[in-house]
């Protein structure tokens, strides 16, 4: 059974940085995608990047491009978010997620497993 834990959430100043780490375990060899996803009060759930596991390609919201990065480290079985700049409007709820897909999608109905999320609060 495949499981993710997330971590590294926090309280953070307009600005700062954060990197959330996602841990999996079970069975992953055909979880080709890993995501990370948002999901800010009253708004629906958005994907934030991916990352392919074979060819390491990786896509972003336009929103995060130039200030996130996602990145993978299988000898630790952790996929990372690396968070810079970040503004009061990236307060959300932070979740990764795997997908058996072949292509890269932001879309959440791609994904199968999810972990339990990770709460990252932007404010002054």
């Amino acid at each position: 059974q495949v499981q993710l834990v997330e971590s590294g959430g926090g309280l953070v100043q307009p600005g700062g940085s954060l990197r959330l780490s996602c841990e999996y375990s079970g069975f992953t060899l055909n979880y080709y995608l890993w995501g990370w996803f948002r999901q800010a009060p009253g708004k629906e759930r958005e994907g934030v990047s991916c990352i392919s596991s074979s060819v390491g390609s990786t896509t972003y919201a336009d929103s995060v491009k130039g200030r996130f990065t996602i990145s993978k480290d299988d000898a630790k079985n952790t996929v990372y978010l690396q968070m810079n700049s970040l503004k009061p409007e990236d307060t959300a709820v932070y979740y990764c997620a795997t997908s058996n897909r072949p292509w890269n999608t932001l879309k959440p109905s791609s994904y199968i497993h999810w972990g339990q999320g990770t709460q990252v609060t932007v404010s002054s």
